[in-house]
This record gives C-alpha cells, sequence and structure tokens, in this order.
C-alpha cells in the first residue's frame, strides 16, 4: 500500500508539541511531565488519531528521562525496559560523519554531501535511521533504504510549525517513529554529539 499520512506539528518547540491530522484529530501530545529534579517528558498516542488507523501497534506512550540539566539520560516505550537515549540515536560505523548544524556547517555539509544519520531498532527488531538533512528536514529509512517517514518545517505562511509525512507500513511503529524524530530534533537543539 503506497498511502501515505500528515501530521501537522503545532509549536516548534521539541520539548512542547502537539501533532495533528489534517481533519484536525489530536494524533501525538509532547508534554514535559516534571522538572524535579530532572526533565521528565512524556509522548502519547492520541485516541481520536490513533482509532482511525487499525494498523497502527506497540505502544502508545513513551518516556524521556533525562539526566541533570538535561542531559541524556534514557527512554522507554509503554511498559517495556529502558534504553540510554544514546542508543535510541546511534552512528551505525566509525566514519559516519556526524555534522553539528550551524549555518557554516550546514553549507559546508551540503556542498561536501555530508548528511548525518541515527540508527534505531523499534520493537519490531527492525533497524531504522534518521537521515538528517539539515535542522528543516529528517528523513526515516527502512533498511531496505525506503523512505517511511520524512519530516521537514513549514513555510511562514503556514499556520503550523513542521509537517511528518509517514507512509503506511510505518503505522506499526509510529510511536517510535515520533519519539526518535522527537529525540534528534532536542538533541540537534541541545547540541548533542
Amino acid at each position: 500500500m503506497s498511502t501515505s499520512y500528515t501530521l501537522l506539528q503545532f509549536s516548534s518547540d521539541p520539548w512542547n508539541a502537539r501533532f495533528e491530522d489534517l481533519e484536525n484529530r489530536l494524533a501525538y501530545t509532547v508534554s514535559m511531565v516534571d522538572e524535579n529534579p530532572n526533565l521528565i517528558m512524556k509522548i502519547a498516542r492520541e485516541a481520536p488519531w490513533a482509532q482511525q488507523h487499525p494498523d497502527i501497534m506497540g505502544p502508545s506512550n513513551s518516556y524521556f528521562y533525562f539526566g541533570p540539566n538535561r542531559t541524556p539520560g534514557h527512554l522507554i516505550y509503554g511498559n517495556s525496559t529502558y534504553q540510554t537515549m544514546a542508543q535510541a540515536r546511534h552512528r551505525k560505523k566509525e566514519n559516519s560523519t556526524y555534522v553539528t548544524l550551524t549555518s557554516t556547517s550546514l553549507t559546508h555539509a551540503f556542498m561536501t554531501g555530508l548528511v548525518s544519520s541515527r540508527y534505531f531498532w523499534a520493537q519490531n527488531a527492525k533497524e531504522y535511521k534518521w537521515r538528517i538533512h539539515s535542522p528543516q528536514r529528517l528523513e526515516c529509512v527502512d533498511s531496505k533504504g525506503n523512505v517511511v517517514a520524512t519530516w521537514e518545517t513549514s513555510q511562514i505562511a503556514d499556520p503550523f510549525s513542521a509537517k511528518l509525512t509517514i507512509k503506511h507500513a510505518a503505522l506499526p511503529i509510529i510511536t517510535e517513529i515520533v519519539t526518535t524524530l522527537t529525540l534528534n530534533r532536542i538533541a540537534q537543539v541541545s547540541n548533542w554529539q
């Protein structure tokens, strides 16, 4: 099936946002739960959207547990065991280049063809990667090289901040896609390596 689904992201803040479909159904909420002593975030899949898509599987929530001063900590999907944030956005090879995307290095990255990739294992035991083309565009790719999701910032005139386009094949791992997208965006604005 080649059907795609679009979720509009309201708020450019990766720490606090909501995603809605084109019919204004709330799909995901990204929120800060607590910050005493360290930040805890929740990413919640919302019923109004999920009930429209019977192919959605996996956990309906994920949680980020940050270290002191919002340093990388760990994350949990639903009631599963935790994994470190580094495991959820690792580099596959030693020679995989990670580009800290500033305006100068961004220009250099495009001119030299360098694109950062961060890999994660979904709960379906398959590996995926986020290709970070720029702070404005990320693509989630399966192990066969198929793009399963694309996130890109909106135009100035748009009432939303960004758009996440998901292929039908990615619905079973949609919570993992939204979770790792959020984690990679937080890593970008926090300048994590």
